[in-house]
């Protein structure tokens, strides 16, 4: 149900990366040559800092800040002005990407932690790399062997890798969204000042500003206290995390200089980029462990699966003086070919040729109709003179060939008597041959109807033929729209990412009663902390509708009800009144058979 929020991240995870392994650099570089100047590269990363204090202009397409529509779109030309609402944004932004990026840890510990026994077991064993396998392994046969008690042993060390994990993300994660909480109550109430006269009201937020720094290096601060003597984490809480204090606000100024501005801008960018630093660090520390690490077996299968097969390949390669590839190649070749012709060309000619109705450009059937009326004529005749010369009387042309039939066989039946005398001196022979004309009309007319059956379903047959380059043209299609819609994201169009969107609405409902229950109890910190995740949820949920309701012409209802679920000031009873109609009225937020 994740909902991955896009923009600048990328470059900030670069830029967090960068900062990390410079450091670590540093310190290597020095240990290993110690009588090299120490401030060379701290110059350059006084440098590379520098590039970084300057604000990216792209907003990131997330929830917007609550301030009046027309400062945001304002055509303002003050460049500070401009400053200050980027900065704005910029807090804003970086705050719910990296509050983003401890959930998505924190929930796949949490996942882990919700499982069995047995499960936590083989995450340990099998998930965390070759080393950690050996040792698990040598660890578990040692404890069988010395006490028995391996498994039991081996499920509580998981319980404690696994809590200390979310003990740590969990403290991150309240403290992030504390201070997002604190600071988007705080523009919410000095918007109009900030749409006014952005300049004179920066003041004032820069110094509530500068406390929400100082209590988040608090609250951050203690993490050293969760940290037990024989943690699993490796490395040290011993990084600092130190913020830049902005500058004090005077009594009498009533408003800053552009340059004492500026300044403050550059030291919220600083305390942001040591922030996103710090972050990185900590995050790396407890970060669930990368598809490579968890599905390493399966890699190193695959690994060794594609090494004998490159083998095998070469040993049947001109390399190796062999030339079955080559032979495979042209059989592979000729078999498409084939396939293509049986089941593709010439099936849709088929088709072709039938639609444009060629029945009567069709070669000659094995049976004309032309023949069968000779053959029907001639027995007419036959069966005609039998019958006068049997009667001894006239019959009309117009007889019925029935009538004279019956005769035919009457006459028949009483040659038999005698059939020897009557073979050669009588009518005998003469039957039999009226019996055998007969017979081949039969045949004829039969031949005919199974030839106009055959002409009639040969579309039929053509589609029978081309089914099995139908069905694989359409698995080729599924797979690459499957592909293309990205079901599994909140983001995409499919009954999955469907799925999703509507378990954002039920997570923000549940942030929305958690909130209210803490701020009835009196935990005001508690309180602020939903109501922080509250704007994160809020914000996922705006960049997952947002393409989709514009797509329907929904998006300006859909995004003034996502802005009214995070106001401060709504009641608890209208804001679900609101979740409600956003499940029921929305096209983006329907469930798939409604939709039908």
């Amino acid at each position: 149900m994740e909902a991955t929020p896009e923009g600048n991240e990328s470059s900030r995870d670069a830029k967090t990366l960068i900062s990390f392994y410079s450091n670590y650099l540093s310190n290597r570089f020095t240990s290993l040559f110690p009588s090299f100047p120490s401030n060379f590269l701290e110059k350059i990363s006084n440098l590379y800092r520098q590039t970084l204090l300057p604000i990216s202009t792209k907003r990131r397409a997330g929830l917007p800040l609550p301030l009046p529509t027309n400062s945001v779109n304002s055509t303002r030309t003050a460049s500070e002005a401009s400053r200050i609402y980027e900065v704005l944004n910029d807090i804003m932004d970086r705050f719910i990407l990296n509050l983003h990026k401890i959930q998505e840890n924190l929930q796949f510990w949490q996942s882990i932690a919700e499982g069995s026994n047995a499960r936590k077991v083989y995450f340990m064993i099998f998930e965390r790399g070759p080393r950690a396998f050996v040792n698990g392994s040598v660890q578990l046969m040692r404890e069988a062997v010395t006490d028995g008690s391996a498994m039991q042993n081996l499920s509580q060390s998981s319980s404690v890798y696994i809590s200390e994990r979310i003990a740590v993300l969990s403290s991150l994660r309240c403290s992030l969204a504390v201070f997002l909480a604190q600071f988007y109550v705080e523009v919410n109430k000095c918007g109009k000042e900030l749409a006014e006269d952005p300049e004179k009201s920066f003041s004032s937020l820069m110094h509530t500003l500068n406390g929400l720094f100082s209590k988040l290096d608090a609250s951050i601060g203690h993490l050293h206290a969760l940290r037990q003597n024989d943690s699993s984490v490796e490395g040290t809480y011993s990084f600092p995390l130190l913020f830049e204090t902005l500058p004090e606000i005077s009594q009498e100024e009533s408003q800053w200089t552009n340059s004492e501005i500026k300044e403050a801008i550059n030291l919220v960018c600083t305390n942001l980029q040591a922030l996103d630093s710090y972050l990185a660090l900590m995050v790396a520390k407890h970060q669930k462990p990368s598809n490579v690490t968890r599905y390493w077996i399966r890699y190193t299968c695959g690994a060794v699966g594609l090494s004998v097969c490159s083998f095998w390949l070469l040993r049947h390669s001109r390399l190796m003086g062999s030339s079955d590839i080559d032979i495979w190649i042209r059989e592979a070749k000729e078999s498409t070919v084939s396939f293509f012709n049986d089941h593709v060309e010439q099936p849709l000619l088929a088709i072709r040729d039938e639609l444009l109705d060629t029945f009567k450009k069709r070669q000659k059937g094995v049976v004309d109709m032309e023949e069968v009326k000779l053959t029907s004529d001639s027995l007419h005749r036959m069966l005609l003179a039998f019958s006068e010369q049997t009667k001894g009387e006239a019959f009309p042309e117009n007889a019925s060939d029935q009538e004279m039939l019956e005769i035919v066989m009457l006459r028949y039946e009483k040659e038999l008597v005698h059939p020897i005398q009557n073979l050669l001196h009588g009518e005998l022979a003469r039957a039999l041959l009226i019996q055998v004309q007969k017979l081949k009309l039969d045949i004829e007319m039969a031949m005919l109807e199974l030839d106009q059956i055959l002409r009639a379903n040969e579309i039929n047959f053509a589609i029978l033929a081309a089914l099995p380059a139908f069905f694989l043209s359409l698995g080729l299609i599924v797979a690459v729209r499957a592909w293309f819609r990205q079901d599994t994201k909140a983001e995409g169009r499919g009954r999955i990412a469907r799925i999703q969107r509507r378990l954002l609405i039920v997570e923000i409902e549940k942030t929305i009663m958690q909130y209210q229950a803490y701020f009835d109890q009196g935990l005001e910190n508690d309180a602020q902390c939903m109501f922080g995740l509250l704007i994160y949820c809020l914000d996922r949920l705006y960049h997952a509708v947002r393409r989709h309701a514009k797509a329907t012409g929904e998006w300006q209802c859909l995004k003034h009800d996502i802005i009214d679920l995070g106001r401060p000031g709504l009641q608890t009873s209208y804001k679900l009144i609101v979740t409600a109609r956003m499940e029921r009225v929305y096209d983006c937020l329907l469930p798939s058979l409604k939709r039908q």
